[in-house]
């Protein structure tokens, strides 16, 4: 036996006994491959010599060889068996194991900290929400129209004047809306009196010195009456018309 390796007296035992390696890994439960590696005398894949060992006892039960005969053999060619770990350096309970003591979280500081970030958060929301009022304080002050809604007519009267010039230097603009319509009226000034959409069947009027700047979005949607008058030829349906209008011309004699 001591001619032979233990890789080939497995090899000739399993043919001896007519298995194959796949025969002796499902016996064995060992993987193919490790069977072919042992009968090659390569003990690598095996894990260890404690494992390895372990392999050739089983191998050799299956294939009919001595079990402890082989397992002898082979610690003759591989060094013996593995040396007997003594109980003392199993079970150590007179020896003493110093671990690293784990602290835990400091939730005191963490709670510290997120109490200074709420506070700091809040004095900015405060101090920030004082500066917007005090800025919006500011605008409506200085702000000297009154607000209107978006799209609502400003009917200005103008003021009772005294002398009868004035009142004849007076353009009064009547628009009144068969379908809705958009209508913007500026005076001479430059000064915007409506600029929004006039709704079908509303009628709306506006006076102011001098003259009337209008523009209608569809002509044809609405008629004008310019001082008690109705304007003629504005526009078709549709038509983007300017016009400006002035007082009402002196009679002759």
């Amino acid at each position: 036996m001591q001619e032979q390796s233990i890789g080939a007296m497995l090899r000739a035992a399993r043919q001896t006994a007519g298995l194959t390696v796949a025969q002796v890994s499902a016996a064995t439960r060992i993987r193919e491959a490790m069977i072919h590696c042992m009968e090659q005398d390569d003990y690598g894949q095996c894990g260890g010599a404690f494992y390895a060992r372990g392999h050739v006892r089983a191998v050799s039960r299956a294939v009919g060889l001595d079990p402890e005969a082989t397992v002898h053999l082979y610690d003759q060619q591989y060094g013996g068996p593995p040396q007997p770990m003594p109980a003392s350096a199993v079970f150590q309970a007179d020896r003493k194991i110093h671990l690293p003591e784990r602290r835990g979280p400091n939730w005191t500081m963490a709670l510290g900290v997120a109490l200074a970030i709420v506070v700091v958060f809040g004095m900015m929301r405060v101090m920030g929400g004082a500066s917007d009022q005090v800025r919006t304080g500011d605008v409506r002050a200085a702000s000297a129209r009154p607000s209107v809604p978006p799209n609502t007519p400003i009917t200005e009267t103008p003021k009772p004047t005294p002398s009868k010039t004035s009142a004849k230097n007076t353009v009064t603009v009547r628009i009144k809306a068969k379908r809705s319509s958009y209508v913007s009226l500026h005076d001479a000034e430059g000064h915007k009196l409506f600029a929004g959409t006039l709704k079908a069947g509303k009628t709306s009027t506006w006076r102011a010195p001098e003259k009337l700047n209008v523009l209608l979005g569809d002509a044809g949607a609405v008629t004008v009456h310019v001082n008690g008058k109705k304007v003629k030829g504005l526009g078709g349906r549709g038509d983007v018309v300017r016009r400006s209008f002035g007082p009402p011309k002196p009679q002759s004699r």
